[in-house]
């Protein structure tokens, strides 16, 4: 009897894999953390296959620990960090070079000369994205340019390219089945989100050969089995969705202007615009949030590339944090941040600024400021970041956003959850269950194989765990907005 659903998510700074029960309740998980390479200022790299064996490792992990026949498992349900680039040779099927992190800014100055080029509204148009390293493109290119024999490889059919869903689904198939699905090809800046196909004149400006990308399919559909020589027996293999567009499929935001915002090694906050492009005039961007049965659904999104990795940085950088999850108590011993504020620009600013000369700032430091006002400020600034974006959500829908459902591990901090309720000025929601990007994945592995027969009956799992209301005054509000805004200057002029 088929009682699990198997979800993989493939992160930035981990592989975990979670086993989900028919309620949606998590039933056994496993993690394992990955490693990571910066080799040059801006530079960020994974080994792919460190990310595969550590992916596949969690999943023996969850099965063991409360001992789950492999055949209970009705299918695999697999959620990534996008954007992250992975090309390997097609007969050896080795990656020729690491993968290219999404945080990776390698190809900054090939982006300005795309802007000088006045490609930007061409490209806007066609992908709904802006022109920057943030996207696939251009690593794409990088490698191909960079990698000594890659382009001819290239042109002679030899490699493959894939984000992590298409590089997992890859290996645990033996190499059968090579593919995307809608969110992740959206994210590419080669998908043209209007045809819903690989667009052939953005292929021929950035040189990348076709025979290199994966086929596109819906996020919820059965794609193939994975091998039972890697866990156990053959296990059909049923979703694959970004990460962010999976944890508001997770959070049963399933109707137009439904939002979330997950706060996890960055912040990205998304609103389902149904089968409306909503192009952005504000520095967010239109991407697809999820594709079932042939319909597509879109979505707006501001992505914030900091978020728990500023708490990260106290602890392991810095060094005046033990753990990460004491920055909650640490950031109340103080009433405010004493006029000092964080800027956590470590790879550039993303939206509504997409300044990726932007660098990391502290603004404001006197005698009077010790760790506990820097530690209040680094989480404060998660909720002026998000709060910028959801003001530049808002003036593009034109109106206001009622509500915001959160998830991702920072979303357990109280304080910044109430301190972002404040700022922006309506009621934030946080599920029961936080882990929803790996759960939105599990939802659409289950309604392809039929272990929920709807949405509706994925709604009825939902439950919140606790709601904050805003608890400020407008004008209060109005001069920290000011503040920070001022701070954001001295980011954002250091490199000029």
């Amino acid at each position: 009897m088929k009682k699990y659903i198997m979800s993989f998510d493939a992160g930035t700074t981990s592989a975990r894999t979670i086993i989900f029960d028919k309620h949606g309740n998590p039933v056994s998980s496993a993690q394992k953390e990955l490693l990571r390479f910066f080799p040059k200022p801006g530079y960020v790299e994974e080994d792919p296959e460190d990310l595969w064996s550590k992916q596949l490792g969690t999943a023996v992990e969850a099965m063991s620990k409360v001992n789950i026949d492999p055949e209970e498992i009705a299918a695999i349900g697999i959620t990534n960090q996008r954007e992250t680039t992975i090309v390997w040779n097609k007969k050896t099927k080795e990656p020729i070079y690491n993968a290219i992190v999404w945080q990776c800014k390698r190809t900054s100055n090939y982006c300005e000369e795309l802007k000088r080029q006045g490609l930007e509204e061409k490209i806007k148009d066609k992908t709904g994205l802006v022109i920057d390293p943030y996207f696939s493109a251009t690593k794409i290119k990088w490698i191909l340019d960079n990698v000594e024999g890659a382009r001819e490889m290239a042109k002679r059919g030899e490699l493959l390219f894939g984000t992590v869903d298409t590089y997992l689904i890859y290996n645990l198939t033996d190499g059968k089945v090579h593919m995307t699905d809608y969110t992740n090809a959206s994210r590419t800046m080669l998908f043209n989100i209007h045809t819903l196909d690989w667009d052939e004149e953005l292929l021929k400006l950035f040189d990348i050969p076709k025979s290199m990308l994966p086929e596109i399919k819906n996020s919820s559909e059965v794609y193939g089995k994975s091998k039972s020589k890697y866990l156990g027996c053959e296990i059909k293999i049923a979703a694959a969705i970004g990460d962010q567009q999976s944890s508001l499929f997770g959070t049963a935001s399933f109707e137009k202007s439904m939002g979330k915002s997950t706060f996890g090694t960055g912040a990205f906050l998304l609103m389902n615009t149904g089968d409306e492009i909503i192009k952005s005039n504000s520095g967010l961007v239109s991407t697809v949030a999820w594709s079932i049965d042939g319909k597509v659904t879109y979505a707006l999104e501001g992505s914030i590339f900091e978020a728990g990795s500023c708490i990260n940085y106290l602890r392991d950088n810095l060094r005046i944090l033990d753990q990460a999850d004491d920055s909650e108590y640490m950031a109340t011993k103080v009433e405010d941040t004493n006029d000092c504020y964080f800027i956590p620009a470590f790879t550039g600013l993303g939206a509504p600024y997409w300044d990726q000369k932007a660098r990391g700032t502290i603004v404001g430091i006197t005698g009077s400021v010790n760790k506990y006002h820097i530690i209040r400020a680094a989480l404060e600034s998660i909720a002026y970041l998000s709060t910028d974006v959801i003001n530049a959500m808002e003036k593009d829908l034109g109106f206001k956003i009622k509500s915001l459902k959160v998830d991702g591990g920072m979303s357990k901090n109280d304080f910044l959850m109430g301190f972002l309720a404040d700022m922006i000025d309506t009621v934030v929601c946080r599920p029961k269950i936080v882990e929803l990007t790996s759960l939105g994945a599990c939802y659409m592995a289950g309604l392809a194989v039929g272990f929920w027969k709807s949405t509706q009956e994925i709604k009825e799992n939902t439950e919140i765990d606790k709601e904050f209301y805003p608890d400020i005054s407008q004008s209060e509000r109005k001069k920290k907005l000011e503040r920070w805004h001022e701070a954001v200057k001295y980011s954002m002029n250091w490199a000029k």
